[in-house]
């Protein structure tokens, strides 16, 4: 019986929590880790299938490649960093793209029904790598004193008001950039987990009880929310690479 009293088995924050599969030396290992592990390989294999042996007349795979690859090539590399600059860069994009998106999918395939991104490490260390990426190409460019005026938006002619203004954005970007950026993906993976899991324990509880329509209604909501998230998981992935785009669209840009 739950603490409310009907019965009905909310769900909390203990339903992203996992036994361990296997524990080794104090490491251990969870079915978060098995489905990240699992979109690695997928992501890893789906490429090397579809351009191992890249043909001047594509095969099915290689055209579903493609189309993948240019999408984010064209639809977010190119369209921010233009096609010079970005080219460099789409190899990088294309793997965050698809590895975020596989992860979030988890969410709505039968056995494993589970966001990964939803766990707010994975999201931390995809932002970790970008921020690395960013603030290296930001020094790079502009060597120390150069960085460190395109981190703050140094500008002299702000006059009186410049130091608040440093201040401010160097806060802004170096310290609460990669926090926003990880937990924009993590807390909308978060809340539709749950929002699935509660519609989804709903529809069986009800089924069990004498409110068997509104089971009816709830079973409804689950499917509506499944394809909700559905467009949700494709949505995050491209403003997760949209955003590292424009980051280091930021860090090559000269300052004035």
């Amino acid at each position: 019986m739950s603490d409310n009293g009907c019965g009905f088995p909310a769900p909390g924050l203990h339903s992203f929590l996992f036994q361990p599969i296997a524990t080794a030396g104090g490491f251990e290992f969870n079915k978060v880790m098995l489905l990240a592990l699992i979109t690695t390989l997928l992501v890893v294999s789906f490429f090397w299938a579809a351009f191992g042996k890249a043909k001047v007349v594509p095969g099915k795979l290689q055209m579903i490649g493609e189309a993948g690859y240019d999408f984010v090539r064209r639809g977010i590399v190119y369209e921010t960093l233009g096609k010079k600059e970005g080219e460099k860069y789409v190899p990088l994009m294309v793997s965050l793209f698809f590895f975020i998106w596989i992860m979030n999918i988890w969410s709505v395939i039968p056995l494993a029904q589970f966001p990964v991104a939803s766990i707010i490490a994975f999201p931390a260390v995809l932002a970790a790598v970008v921020y690395v990426v960013w603030l290296g190409l930001t020094f790079k460019k502009h060597g120390f004193v150069g960085g460190f005026k395109n981190l703050t938006g140094y500008d002299k002619s702000l006059g009186p008001v410049l130091p608040l203004v440093v201040v401010i954005e160097f806060f802004s970007n170096v310290l609460v950039r990669p926090f926003t950026h990880a937990v924009r993906l993590f807390a909308n993976m978060f809340a539709g987990h749950l929002l699935l899991v509660m519609f989804t324990v709903a529809s069986w509880y009800l089924l069990n009880s004498y409110m068997i329509p509104a089971a009816g209604v709830s079973f409804v909501m689950t499917v509506v929310m499944i394809l909700f998230e559905l467009f949700v998981q494709a949505v995050q992935a491209y403003v997760f690479v949209l955003l590292a785009c424009s980051y280091v669209q930021g860090a090559l840009a000269e300052h004035h």
